[in-house]
Parts: structure tokens; C-alpha cells; sequence
């Protein structure tokens, strides 16, 4: 098992929903969230065939709303709180160099890549510190004994690997995701005395409607991957940038 209870944002496709697929086996209560879960006919066909599966409607650009789906939350982990916390909803516009980037399309990609992680992070707290606080055994079943927020982020987000050929434009996306992993690296050190393990990970290039069809990994292979890496997940390599494979990225 990978941990007690996990919530999950982008659930409706792609890597989301594969996410899905393959984390309902590895924990007791599964909450998976998309805009309009009633247009999401696989994943309500999952929710139908596997009970520790919960979906609710969270729309990540309505960060007002994140105190409320938090109480719902609640309600359904009830005293032992959140153990897992994945940061998966994102978005990259098309034609972002620099010669046809908006602050339009700046604006809105932070707001969904980088504001609404954190938001989500700070109205879930106090679910994340009960998760952390409640009891397990260290021979107990679960890989992840504490709490943790695993933010989806990218190798383009690495200001150290934007170089040679494949550097530059993309900027809505790359400079988004390297403020989420900056996000991801002060959390790491605001949450670091509630014992909450926070980390970036990057699920490789995904044949997604975002990845394209020319990427070399499926959704499958990417999340078989990222599941065995968060497996190994422990607290102190809270901080830290991962691949799908568990290396360390450089920021």
C-alpha cells in the first residue's frame, strides 16, 4: 500500500486518470477531483467498480472554494487525516515563443500550475498535520507513514537544464513550473516540523494531449514509474526534484 489516503487533482484524462487507475489498489480512500465529474465517463466507470474511490467536482482556478472542499475532505478521512496530496492538474499553451507570448496566457498558466498548488497546500494543512500526527506502525503496510504533497512539475521547469538545442521559448509552462518548484522547496521548509515530506516530480515526456504523440513514454509506463519512486518516498528527501525514475533533478 502506498498510503492511507490520497487526493488527487486533474483526474479526467491523461496522466490524471491514469493516476487513478493505477493508485486505487495502493490505498484505502482514493479521492479523485476534475472540473465536471459528470462529464468523465471512464473515471465514474471506475468509481462504480472500486468503492475506495471517491470523485469530487473541484475547479483548481476557484481557489475560493479550496476551504469548503477541504471540510468535504474532512468528512471522508475523517480523524486520521490526509496522507497524500498530489498537485496533478496543469496546463501548457501552444505557441509560447517569445514572439507570441500574452500576459493572458502567463497570467492564467500560473494561476492553474503554480497559485492553485499552493492554495490547495495551505486549506489542506490541517488535513496534512492530522495525516502526519496519526499513528502508524513503522511495520505497517504503507510506504508513506507521514503525510506528503508531491507537485507535478517538469524538467522544463529547470532553470539549469534550459540549455543547448531544445532551450527557450515555452514560457507560460517553464516559468510556471519552475515557481511551482519553488513553491514545492518552501514548503518543504515551512512543513518540515510537521514531519509533511513535500517534493517536485517530473513524469517524464508523456504521450498526453499535453506531451503530444511523439513522446517516448505512455501514461501507463510514466505512472507505473512515478508509483514505484513515491514508494521509496521518505522524509528526508523532502526539498527535493525527481524524475518519474526517482533521480534527482537539478533545479
Amino acid at each position: 500500500m502506498l498510503a492511507r489516503s490520497i487526493f488527487l487533482t486533474g483526474c479526467s484524462r491523461g496522466l490524471g486518470l491514469e493516476l487513478v487507475k493505477q493508485l486505487v489498489p495502493y490505498t484505502d480512500t482514493l479521492i479523485a477531483t476534475c472540473r465536471n465529474p459528470e462529464n468523465a465517463v471512464e473515471l465514474q466507470e471506475l468509481a462504480e467498480e472500486h468503492s475506495n474511490l471517491k470523485i469530487l467536482p473541484v475547479d483548481v482556478l476557484r481557489h475560493e472554494t479550496f476551504d469548503d472542499i477541504a471540510e468535504e475532505v474532512s468528512s471522508i478521512v475523517g480523524e486520521n487525516g490526509l496522507n497524500l496530496l498530489i498537485n496533478n492538474a496543469g496546463i501548457s499553451p501552444r505557441s509560447t515563443r517569445i514572439n507570441f507570448v500574452t500576459a493572458t496566457a502567463m497570467a492564467e498558466t500560473f494561476a492553474v500550475n503554480t497559485t492553485s498548488p499552493l492554495m490547495l497546500a495551505k486549506a489542506f494543512l490541517p488535513l496534512l498535520k492530522a495525516g502526519a500526527a496519526a499513528a502508524i506502525d513503522d511495520e505497517s503496510e504503507y510506504c508513506i507513514k507521514n503525510s506528503a504533497i508531491v507537485n507535478m512539475s517538469s524538467v522544463l521547469g529547470s532553470i539549469s537544464s534550459n540549455t543547448g538545442d531544445r532551450s527557450g521559448g515555452l514560457y507560460p509552462y517553464r516559468c510556471s513550473k519552475a515557481a511551482l518548484n519553488m513553491v514545492t522547496r518552501s514548503l518543504s521548509s515551512d512543513l518540515n516540523p510537521f514531519n509533511i515530506t513535500v517534493i517536485s516530480i517530473h513524469p517524464g515526456w508523456v504521450r498526453t494531449d499535453m506531451g503530444g504523440p511523439n513522446a517516448p513514454l505512455s501514461a501507463p509506463e510514466s505512472v507505473e514509474s512515478m508509483i514505484s519512486t513515491l514508494k521509496e518516498l521518505t522524509f528526508d528527501k523532502s526539498g527535493l526534484f525527481f524524475n518519474q525514475n526517482g533521480e534527482e533533478i537539478p533545479w
